[in-house]
């Protein structure tokens, strides 16, 4: 008969329980499902509604704050109150965007009033001088004189709904899923951990508070995707998913794949209360979606200095734009190295001030910026 050593393997399903005379840390191994699908009683246990709604919220505001119909009031009350949105379902929702920009973050008392100020501009200078030809100082409308791109703009030449948008990529996406939802600190709070190991749901629902905080997580990627049994952005693409969806074909080939495993296996460690795997899985999640950030705030620089040189003032206001709000969702990006933002909020307003008149900035110092981004993210 083989002695055993006072080692005890137990093998149950797919956990993986090791004990050595009950000193030993437990061990349990998750296999992931083929697709983000938990239920509990044959009832699904993944829901993350009001994710959907903001979501649906920041890509009908983006098209309202490039339109000169509304007001300061009526934009206001879209951004920090959730109402005036073509779907009453919405305003129903009881959901808004403004309380959750930037509100997992320490900038969010700097970054938040950037938005509010945006509104501000957009309905104070930009939508009253549409009618003008812009140029530098000059609020309105600019065309290529080939006929390509028309854009609104401030008198700095920025295009105020793609600073906005491409801020929340960082201030509402990366800030709610890095910095809230997949923290440990979130999940595991007050009696999580305990309810979760014990199944105990939140009241009149089919889901522990720790599974729904990483699924409200998952939400602000993918709350809009109308397929989410894999790893492709079906339906309608806001904020960071669009972006997914690009770099995914281009630059960064084979992420979104990462991404969706990542985000199902952690959810699958929550199930199996293995929360060594499910934070794992959290820094895999938190790094690619940064990676996302620093490439895009990198190619968009590049493509605002190339448009410069080639005189098409129009696309460059554009992508400097989008640029710029890039710049700005910086600071809610992980580096897992250090743990902490690959820039901070000091640096990304500087980074702000050196690009703040987009009339005036050289493409030499937007690829200099650019590689910069690059070598810090190590692209």
């Amino acid at each position: 008969m083989l002695k055993l050593h006072n080692l005890l393997t137990i093998i149950l399903g797919g956990l993986f329980i090791s004990c050595d005379n009950n000193n030993d840390p437990i061990t349990i191994s998750v296999t992931p499902p083929e697709t983000y699908s938990f239920e509990r009683g044959d009832q699904t246990t993944v829901s993350y509604g009001g994710q959907s709604s903001r979501l649906e919220m920041a890509g009908e505001l983006s098209v309202w704050l490039n339109t000169p119909i509304k007001n300061k009031e009526e934009l206001n009350n879209m951004f920090n109150n959730g109402t005036g949105f073509g779907n009453p379902g919405l305003a129903m929702s009881d959901k808004k965007l403004g309380n959750k920009t930037a509100s997992s973050s320490q900038a969010s008392s700097t970054v938040k009033p950037q938005f509010d100020a945006m509104i501000d501009d957009v309905t104070s200078n930009v939508f009253p001088n549409v009618a003008n030809d812009a140029s530098d100082g000059t609020p309105g409308t600019y065309t290529d004189p080939d006929g390509g791109r028309t854009v609104i703009i401030n008198g700095k030449g920025h295009e105020i709904n793609q600073l906005f948008t491409k801020g929340l990529m960082g201030a509402l996406v990366c800030d709610q899923i890095i910095w809230g939802y997949l923290t440990a600190g979130k999940l595991d709070a007050g009696t999580n951990k305990a309810d979760n190991d014990a199944g105990t749901v939140v009241e009149g629902k089919n889901y522990t508070q720790m599974e729904h905080y990483w699924d409200e997580g998952f939400g602000y990627l993918y709350g809009l995707d109308t397929d989410i049994s894999n790893s492709s952005i079906e339906g309608q693409d806001v904020l960071v998913s669009k972006y997914l969806k690009k770099v995914d074909g281009s630059s960064l080939p084979g992420i979104a794949q990462e991404l969706y495993d990542a985000f199902k296996h952690g959810r699958a460690a929550i199930v199996a209360g293995a929360y060594d795997v499910r934070d794992e899985q959290a820094e895999i999640v938190k790094t690619k979606l940064s990676h996302i950030i620093g490439r895009k705030a990198a190619d968009y620089l590049r493509s605002g200095a190339a448009k410069i040189n080639d005189g098409k003032w129009a696309d460059a206001h554009h992508a400097l734009s989008e640029g710029w709000g890039f710049i700005l969702s910086l600071q809610f990006t992980k580096n897992p190295t250090s743990g902490a933002p690959y820039y901070s909020n000091s640096e990304v307003n500087d980074m702000l001030t050196q690009i703040d008149n987009f009339w005036t900035v050289t493409p030499a110092n937007l690829e200099s910026m650019a590689a910069g981004i690059e070598s810090k993210f190590g692209f």
